[in-house]
């Protein structure tokens, strides 16, 4: 059974950092896509940051400059080290697993943290 653990989450002033990790087991990440998405109160959720297997990232413009999307394949973690936090930045953060076959793929999703900004 694959699990995506994620934890890190809390309570920071805007301009604060905190580091999420995502640690898997039942499953090998170093072939998935891996992927922080977030979910505010009333929006829908969005991909913050994303790593390929390769190493290729992505961050939605929002956060460009301020996160960092990393992982580390002996430990089966990847991380999303977020600096200069502003309160739009509150939200439920996702850690996603992605990997494709294709026509068809595999995904997990982590059971959520929680990330508050306070002004």
């Amino acid at each position: 059974q694959v699990q995506l653990v994620e934890s890190g989450g809390g309570l920071v002033q805007a301009g604060g950092s905190l580091r999420l990790s995502c640690a898997a087991s039942g499953t090998i990440l170093s072939a998935f896509t891996m992927g922080w998405y977030r979910q505010a109160p009333g929006k829908q959720r969005e991909l913050a940051a994303a790593i390929t297997s390769g190493d290729s990232t992505k961050y939605v413009d929002s956060v460009k400059g301020r996160f960092t999307i990393s992982r580390d394949n002996a430990k089966n973690t990847v991380y999303l080290q977020m600096n200069n936090l502003k309160p739009e930045d509150t939200a439920v953060y996702y850690c996603n697993a992605k990997r494709d076959y294709g026509f068809s793929y595999t995904q997990y999703w982590g059971q959520g943290t929680q990330v508050t900004v306070s002004s």
